[in-house]
């Protein structure tokens, strides 16, 4: 559990020192909402329908910290390259190779027990992943079109 701890250390130190290619609104609207959107995707099936979990059953301080440490920090790195003014097929190439990474990671802390699942398949995560990343880049064309509009 210690590792998965360091590797989301990593993510952010990683985020904070990357060239940004995001504005600083930009950065905190699609921060602020990949943690809304992800703890709400959790409590939802976490807690409300019990299909996975972070430690074990209920609310865990850990993986509040978890999610406030994991979220963003995946978000930005994602949005901050994506290739926004490339051809659909790299897009797509994009997407699904953020889905793959984050298929993987997911394997990963089920191995470690820091994530456990209750009825829920890794095959669910495969489908859901590139929808996830596509709402994202949904979420921030949003963003920039009200920035534009002010």
């Amino acid at each position: 559990m210690v590792y998965i701890f360091v590797f989301f250390l990593f993510l952010n130190i990683v985020s904070f020192f990357v060239p940004k290619n995001l504005s600083r609104i930009e950065v905190y609207a699609t921060s602020f909402f990949a943690y809304a959107f992800g703890l709400t995707t959790d409590v939802v099936f976490d807690l409300h329908y019990d299909l996975y979990g972070y430690l074990s059953p209920g609310f865990q301080w850990l993986s509040m910290l978890a999610i406030i440490m994991y979220f963003p920090s995946v978000s930005f790195l994602f949005l901050n390259f994506f290739p926004f003014h490339k051809r659909n097929w790299s897009k797509i190439i994009y997407i699904l190779a953020w889905s793959a990474f984050s298929i993987s990671f997911e394997w990963l802390t089920l191995q470690t027990d820091f994530f456990y699942y209750n009825g829920w398949k890794l095959w669910y995560s495969a489908v859901l992943y590139p929808f996830i990343f596509l709402i994202l880049v949904c979420n921030l064309k949003l963003v920039r079109r009200q920035i534009a509009n002010r």
